[in-house]
């Protein structure tokens, strides 16, 4: 089972925000069904406000459980104190302002799901997976375990426009942005692109993470359909071997054939995705006419061994 609980809090009484219960109705709607429509996660959402008691009710039931995935995002107001960083509840009062990362640190690592996957939307969220008790100088994270934290402990996070910058970069990761040529989406390929996305200046998003393998997040539609993607293994039948063209593959020559133009079309496709290169020309276009080669690219060489070992 995949699980996921989605956390929008607004509604906080001195100090309200206006973007998080749009951002975790959106994250929800996203990863509630794969790009295809069929079903993902299991969704549960809390909007608006919530107080610690029902919040860490939910929290220790998303943990519990042998599923395959649990997924817990928040967005809110963060904070940090000598005892550690704080998720902040809509209930909260000096000295107890909401529910420790450490305690969800610590359900977590308990959990007996396959994965666990921690997303903050908060100020200060860095904290998370760094224990007070080590002065936030180590990560204590089990195996299967991943955080990714909009700012480091010491930084607030940015709303622009009644949306959080990171979830904001995060909806688009998850909607394809991230996909890999299979079209799957994982938490490190999602880290990818919004570190990219976000300058030197900017609150810098953190990534932690103790795992063997990336259990996708959601999937899309590959940008190359897989049946063509398995091609790659008929056309190159080693990595090192490079493929010989000539006029005959370019649908304008008098020469053409069908059944190469085909051929041609593919590995065209296998260029624009950075898999495949021309060898000696600048464009494919060169290669076939001059009767030149092309070749797989570290990125296409990759794919062929997961096509020769029957994992595309």
């Amino acid at each position: 089972m995949r699980k996921a609980l989605i956390v929008g809090l607004n509604d906080y009484p001195t100090a309200p925000l206006y973007g998080c219960v749009n951002d975790a109705l959106s994250i929800a709607t996203v990863l509630g069904k794969n790009g295809d429509g069929s079903p993902n996660f299991s969704v549960k959402t809390i909007t608006n406000s919530v107080n610690k008691a029902t919040l860490r009710e939910s929290i220790e039931k998303l943990f519990d459980g042998d599923n395959d995935i649990t997924l817990f995002y928040f967005s809110g107001h963060g904070l940090i104190k000598s005892t550690g960083g704080y998720i902040v509840t809509t209930d909260y009062s000096r000295y107890d302002e909401g529910i420790s990362m450490d305690e969800i640190l610590n359900l977590a690592n308990r959990s007996k799901a396959r994965d666990k996957v921690i997303i903050l939307d908060c100020c200060h969220s860095g904290a998370f997976g760094s224990p007070a008790l080590s002065e936030g100088k180590l990560a204590q994270l089990c195996d299967g375990l991943t955080v990714l934290t909009a700012s480091k402990s010491s930084e607030s996070a940015i709303e622009v426009n009644g949306s959080g910058i990171f979830t904001s970069l995060l909806i688009d990761a998850l909607q394809g942005g991230a996909a890999d040529l299979r079209g799957n989406i994982t938490s490190s390929s999602v880290y990818s692109y919004i570190d990219e996305a976000l300058g030197a200046w900017e609150q810098r998003p953190i990534f932690k993470t103790n795992v063997s393998r990336f259990t996708p997040l959601r999937r899309v539609e590959p940008r190359i359909p897989l049946v063509t993607l398995r091609k790659i293994h008929e056309y190159f039948v080693s990595p090192e071997e490079e493929y010989q063209l000539d006029p005959s593959y370019e649908f304008t020559e008098p020469s053409a054939d069908e059944e190469k133009v085909e051929i041609f079309k593919n590995l065209q496709k296998f260029v624009s995705v950075g898999l495949v290169v021309p060898v000696g020309e600048e464009h494919m276009y060169f290669a076939a006419i001059n009767s030149k080669t092309c070749r797989l690219t570290a990125l296409g060489y990759q794919y062929w061994r997961l096509a020769e070992e029957g994992k595309l």
